[in-house]
């Protein structure tokens, strides 16, 4: 099937892995587009790595359908994979070489790769300066963006990136957060697999949440945090005719808000707060109410999840991978 516009640069449909008798991969099912910055969150265990491999044709699906701009990864890999770059774990690269020579060196494996596209990738990458110095000299970072560089040989539609920020430090990763939107912003769609979550909250536009290897939810990430928003900060006087007129109501009240909200959040609540969980077309009324019955209602504060938040909810506490 021929690339076109409206296809999106990633599809993955229903795809599943057996391995022996157990089902690693149960359902997995998402798509990414043209410009877009994805990332893919998944608890230890729940398949994370696995479907990124099969992504890239390191393993096969036992079920399902992988496309890249049109093309299946399974049925015809070298189609498919022309249009993907990617760092799956560590940048492979060779320490007792140059970064120019560990450009030409991967250069050599793919068409059409000559040295004026090494030079761009260069200057994308932001490595000019020390290109030519041997890679056993170059920090973390440097050797994160040589990687990238390797992938964007192939003037790639996507981009693959495994755990891109490991071991950098703030000013690397905020360097590297520039560096992957600019990319976006030129078009290319970006797949980021990562553990922190809130440098996916800060990078990404949408975002996958992986559990016992199904998906369980896709969708932007603003969106997702406001469809699971349902606590208000009440600040009232007297605060215990306020609790009690909100109990009334049937609202719940949050006994230790410590455990669901931002140490921020909670450092700025003052004596006569109370966190109550309710959906937000619920407050006017209550503050009507409220006044009417001579409750002082100093501010209602709609608190929104952040995406740990969501994650652990949404996996019944699990770690990350």
């Amino acid at each position: 099937m021929p690339e076109q516009q409206s296809v999106p640069v990633l599809s993955v449909q229903h795809v599943k892995k057996k391995i022996g008798r157990k089902w690693i991969i149960k359902d997995v099912t998402f798509d990414v587009q043209p410009g877009e910055i994805f990332g893919f969150l998944g608890p230890n265990g729940a398949g994370k790595t696995t479907t990124i491999r099969m992504l890239v044709d390191l393993i096969k699906p036992t079920e399902g359908k992988i496309m890249v701009c049109g093309y299946d990864v399974n049925r015809d890999p070298e189609r498919a994979l022309q249009f993907v770059g990617s760092i799956v774990e560590n940048p492979e690269v060779y320490t007792y070489l140059t970064g120019w020579e560990n450009l030409e060196h991967f250069a050599r494996m793919q068409p059409g790769v000559d040295h004026k596209r090494i030079q761009e990738v260069v200057d994308i990458v932001r490595l000019d300066q020390r290109i030519h110095d041997k890679v056993r000299t170059y920090s973390l970072g440097m050797r994160q963006r040589l990687g990238i560089a390797q992938a964007l040989l192939g003037r790639p539609r996507l981009l693959i990136l495994d755990e891109p920020t490991n071991g950098l430090d703030p000013k690397g990763i905020k360097e590297l957060r520039a560096f992957i939107k600019q990319l976006a912003g030129e078009g290319m769609a970006v797949f980021v697999s990562s553990h922190l979550l809130s440098e996916i909250q800060l990078l990404c536009d949408r975002v996958a949440i992986i559990s016992s290897g199904k998906v369980l939810a896709v969708g932007g990430v603003n969106e997702l945090i406001e469809d699971h928003s349902r606590m208000a900060i009440w600040h009232l006087t007297p605060l215990e005719a306020g609790k009690n007129m909100l109990l009334e109501a049937g609202i719940t009240l949050v006994d230790r808000p410590a455990e669901v909200m931002d140490d921020t959040i909670i450092a700025g609540l003052g004596p006569n707060a109370v966190v109550a969980e309710m959906d937000e077309d619920q407050i006017p009324a209550l503050v009507d109410r409220m006044v009417r019955e001579g409750i002082r209602v100093e501010g209602v504060q709609r608190i929104q999840p952040t995406l740990e938040q969501l994650f652990l909810k949404m996996t019944e506490g699990e770690s990350i991978e």
